[in-house]
């Protein structure tokens, strides 16, 4: 039995909450340099530009790449062989993205109740997704989710009848409608499957693959691919001020579903795609 203490959880989780505030990882900046020797729009490209520099920025002065320093998202992954000594993992959780939020002068932009407000002034409670996994590792992964991306989140559940052709045109749809509200360019998580719940939890996690990784299975790897030149054929672009990079990638996750179902959910990241991951 592998023990882990609360304290060494805070640590890490404020730790990281800093770190995928200030720190773009390095498949997503490799993507946005890419896009720049690519991009077809010269305003486009001074755009993606900005952003190369922004992001440089950022990692120099140890300053956050966005403004919007989101809501913590934690995905959690805890071997079943695992045992927490000091204390409860959700109040550590929280109390390490308490401390990253106020000592590393993050935004705090968490609201206590929906309607009547009132900000918690440490940016807690996090949203939590926890997996019990096999082994004796915990791993932690903050993915910081701003709103203006947040806010274009979409669901809908077809009927199983939906060809492949009207749940690609809805999705293509969901991306024009959204615009330049979600930062563009963008990376689309697409969940497919699952219930209601289920499949916007998918797309989440979509955005955690590796920008570009193409899907293992070469069905959905193709679907993905159709989709982006879909996309950037829009001409939103880079900041919808024009061009041919509206998505730097499109990642699909799927699950099993119900014989009468065909939910389909949309999550975007704008082009500052957070996160960050600890193995304790």
């Amino acid at each position: 039995m592998h023990q882990i203490a609360c304290e060494q959880i805070i640590a890490a989780v404020r730790n990281l909450c800093i770190n995928a505030n200030c720190f773009l990882p390095g498949d997503v900046r490799r993507s946005l340099c890419r896009a720049r020797e690519t991009e077809a729009s010269p305003v486009g490209r001074d755009i993606l530009g900005d952003l190369t520099d922004n992001y440089r920025l950022a990692d120099e002065e140890r300053l956050p790449i966005c403004q919007d320093t989101g809501m913590a998202v934690l995905f959690v992954e805890l071997g079943q062989e695992v045992q927490i000594t000091g204390g409860y993992l959700e109040d550590a959780l929280n109390e390490g993205v308490r401390r990253g939020y106020v000592d590393g002068l993050l935004r705090l932009s968490v609201v206590a109740d929906p309607l009547r407000r009132g900000n918690t002034n440490d940016n807690t409670p996090a949203v939590i997704h926890l997996r019990v996994v096999k082994g004796d590792m915990l791993k932690i992964t903050v993915a910081p989710k701003g709103f203006g991306s947040e806010n274009m989140s979409v669901l809908r559940m077809f009927k199983p009848a939906a060809t492949l052709e009207e749940i690609e045109t809805f999705i293509v749809s969901a991306v024009e409608q959204a615009g330049a509200n979600p930062c563009p360019p963008i990376v689309l998580g697409v969940g497919l499957g699952g219930t209601s719940e289920q499949v916007m939890l998918l797309a989440k996690r979509a955005l955690l693959r590796e920008v570009g990784a193409p899907h293992p299975d070469p069905f959905y790897a193709e679907i993905e691919g159709r989709l982006l030149e879909k996309i950037n054929a829009l001409g939103i672009g880079p900041q919808g001020l024009g061009g041919s990079t509206t998505a730097l990638a499109v990642h699909i996750e799927t699950a099993p579903t119900h014989i009468a179902g065909l939910p389909c959910g949309l999550n975007m990241s704008c082009h500052v795609l957070r996160h960050a991951s600890a193995m304790l």
